[in-house]
Order: structure tokens, then sequence, then C-alpha cells
């Protein structure tokens, strides 16, 4: 046993690492909830926090930043509410819109074992915004009767994000609780990454592979629906605010919502494509994505939007226009490298496809040697920054707060590439680095 121990590679810095993340995640979620509106790095909170002579709880709980309107249980009840009955509307969604059927990548590399997974999130995703915009039920007195309009977004999904986002931190800790015992009980699939032995880091990465209730696989589910979905919902709040504010919609916030509104759409749309993603065939579902699909991607993606409603730069055409062109190069690389390698791999004797070369394995699978995938290695990262880096610009220069996004994401596809390398490396051995020299770049052809 000490000799398995000894050769298991920790990862996020193993167990100290994952239980800082345990406390700067949700801080920083709150953090850039409350910056994203002050527009600013804001730290007075500090001041008030450390100032007080109230004991280390009380203040705690009177800080409007790390906890907001802790003090009105009215408020966090009627969040908690809204919370659970958009997750539960998303179940319901995925259980009984129609769907295609389709079969996963073998667990473990085992071809005898495939999950089913029902894809509709397309068809949810359009479902939803149909709802958030006709399905609001009101009172008509005039005609005595229920009518229906707009769901006000901006009256919550703006003005309470930050204890929509409190709410959403304090859920999915429960819920990666319940994950993590339950991986206990049964015969399980483990993912290996999430297997260490170590409690505090297992519960961090997950132990068990694909956690379901009968054929509902909760982390496929998780991956898209209600994480991203709100997303989009949180961006057209922050429009609907801006535009009771002003009487008008900005070109900057125009872009953000178009932006992206396209890249969740184009997520939903190609559903299919994340069953053979590391996400799903490898990463155990725990904290890490728990967190990071419910609570991290709708609140700390969605802070360009919500700058932009007291504090948008007023970018010239001129400047809307080149950033919307830099946006669709990013995409174009995104997408194109994306659809080719999701084409290859589902079907790669298709004769759209015979131009390809590729690098035959000792393990019977193939890697593409070019087209996309010829010029670097992880070209899909460089053109999903790419459109990263315009969700910020269209926020101007006047803070760093907009920024995080693009600062946060280098370093995530750097992390990520890191071990997809680790990865290919131990699953296709010295075909792996025949492939690297074959694609000696990484991201940017011919530079790095």
């Amino acid at each position: 046993m000490k000799k398995e121990a000894a050769k298991f590679e920790y990862e996020f810095g193993g167990p100290v690492g994952t239980t800082v993340n345990y406390f700067l995640l949700p801080v920083l979620v709150l953090l850039l909830s409350h910056w994203s509106k002050a527009g600013s790095v804001d730290l007075s909170f500090i001041r008030d926090f450390t100032d007080s002579d109230l004991p280390f709880w009380d203040r705690f709980l009177q800080s409007p930043v790390l906890c907001p309107s802790c003090q009105n249980a009215s408020i966090l009840y009627q969040c908690t509410a809204i919370v659970v009955g958009w997750f539960l509307f998303q179940v319901v969604l995925e259980r009984f819109l129609p769907c295609n059927l389709v079969e996963g990548a073998p667990v473990h590399g085992d071809p005898n074992n495939r999950l089913v997974y029902r894809i509709n999130g397309h068809l949810a995703f359009w479902v939803t915004l149909f709802v958030s915009q006709f399905g609001y039920p009101y009172w008509h007195e005039p005609s005595q009767s229920i009518q229906f309009q707009t769901f006000p977004l901006e009256d919550w999904l703006y003005k309470h994000v930050e204890e929509l986002a409190l709410v959403t931190i304090l859920l999915t800790t429960a819920l990666s609780v319940y994950f993590y015992v339950d991986s206990f009980i049964g015969s399980k699939i483990l993912a290996h990454g999430g297997n260490s032995g170590i409690p505090v880091y297992d519960f961090f990465m997950g132990r068990e592979l694909n956690p379901r209730i009968g054929n509902f696989d909760w982390k496929e589910f998780c991956e898209l629906r209600p994480g991203l979905i709100a997303w989009v919902l949180l961006d057209l709040a922050s429009l609907r605010e801006q535009y009771n504010n002003l009487g008008y919609v900005t070109g900057s916030m125009m872009l953000i919502n178009i932006f992206q509104g396209i890249y969740v759409w184009d997520a939903l749309y190609q559903e299919r494509a994340i069953l053979t993603t590391m996400d799903i065939t490898t990463d155990g579902f725990g904290y890490m994505l728990v967190f990071g699909d419910l609570a991290w991607v709708p609140f700390t993606y969605s802070l360009q939007a919500r700058y932009l409603v007291n504090h948008d730069p007023h970018l010239s055409y001129a400047a809307l226009a080149a950033i919307l062109a830099l946006h669709c190069v990013g995409y174009a690389i995104f997408r194109g490298a994306n659809g080719q390698k999701d084409a290859f791999r589902r079907n790669p004797n298709d004769p759209k496809l015979t131009h390809l070369n590729f690098l035959q394995t000792k393990r019977g699978t193939k890697l593409l040697t070019s087209g996309w995938w010829g010029m670097a290695r992880k070209i899909n990262y460089t053109g999903d920054w790419i459109m990263g880096l315009t969700w910020c610009l269209v926020c101007g220069f006047g803070s760093i707060v907009p920024y995080f996004y693009a600062i946060y994401f280098a370093i995530l596809l750097f992390h990520r590439s890191l071990r997809d390398d680790q990865m290919c490396q131990a699953k296709y051995g010295d075909d792996w680095q025949t492939y690297k020299k074959l694609v000696p770049y990484k991201f940017i052809p011919g530079i790095v």
C-alpha cells in the first residue's frame, strides 16, 4: 500500500493546494460579484472587517461582501428557492424534452462499457429562453385573468447576484458532500485521480467517475445545463438593468450578450462533443466540478456584463467593429478545430476527412497531424482564449476587473494542457513523443 501511495500523482498542489482552494474559490466568486458592480478592486470591506470590535463570526455575518444579506434571512430564503427551483426546472427539461440517446466514450478504456446519455441540452436552452421571455405569470386586473410577461430578471439576477452566489456556493458544497459519501456506498466506478485515500484531496477531485440516479447522469447534466444557461440569464439581467438605467443598451453590452450567448449556445448545440472530454471521461465528480459548473461558471463568467451596467466605456463604432472581427477569428479557430476533431473521432473514414493526415498509434487510435491539428496541439485553446479576450476588451481599459477572465483562463488552459499532455503520455507512450515531433507547437503555430 505504501508503494502505491508513493506513486500517486497529485494535482492542484495536492492535499494542501486543494484545501486552500476550498477557501479561495468561494471568496473569489463573492469578491468578483462585488467588484464587477463596484467597477474596481474594492478592498474597503477588509478595513471594515478588521476595525470592528465584534466577535469574528458576527463581523463575518455583517460583511456585505463575504456574507451578503446574512442579516436578512428572508432574502437568503428566497434566493435558495430560486436556485433550487432553477435546478429542478432544468432537471424536468432534461427528463421530459425529446432527446437523442448517445453512447459515451468507453469507461476507463473498456469498449464493452459505454454509458448512454440523453442529449437535449440545445432544446432545453431555447425552451428556457422562451419561458424567461414569455412565461412569467401575473394577474391582469382588467381581464380578470392570468396573463404572461417577461420574467423581471434584473430584480433578482442583477440586484441580488451576490446573495444568489452565496446560496449557490453553500448548495454546491452540500451536493459535493453527498457525492463523496455516496461514492462509498455499493460498487461504484471510481476516478483514478480522485482515489488517493486522502479525504480532503479526494473530496475536491471527486471519487466517483459518473454518479447517476437511474439513467440521470449528474456530471453531464451539471456540465452544460444549470450553470451555462444561468450565465446567459445573468447577462440578460444586466442588459435589462442597463436599459432601465440609461433608456438604451450600449454597443458593448450588446456584444457581450451576443458573444457569450453564442458561446453557450454552441456548447449546447454541440452537446455530444463533451462526451469525449477529460471532464467526462477522466475526472471524478467532486467539489472541483460541482462548484465549477454550478457556481464558478455562471457568477464569474458573467462579470463583464455586470461591470458594463454602470461602467460602460462607450466605445466607438470602429473599436466595437475591431473587437467583433477579433472575436470572429477566435470563434473560427475554436469551432473549426473542435468540429474537425469531433468529426474525426466519430468517423475517421468519413470521405470529407480523407485529406487529413494522421499518426496511427499502437493502441489502435489515430492522432491528427494536419488540418487544424497539424498547426498546434491545442489550437482550440487558442481560439477559446481569443474569444475570452474580446469579452474583456468590450469593457475598455478603465479597470482590471473585467480582465480577470482573460488572466484566469490563460492559466486554466495552460494547466489543462499540462494535464492533457500527462494523460496522453500515459495513454500513447512512445507514440505521443512521435506525435509531438510531428506537431511541435502547442498553442500558436511557429511560436509556442
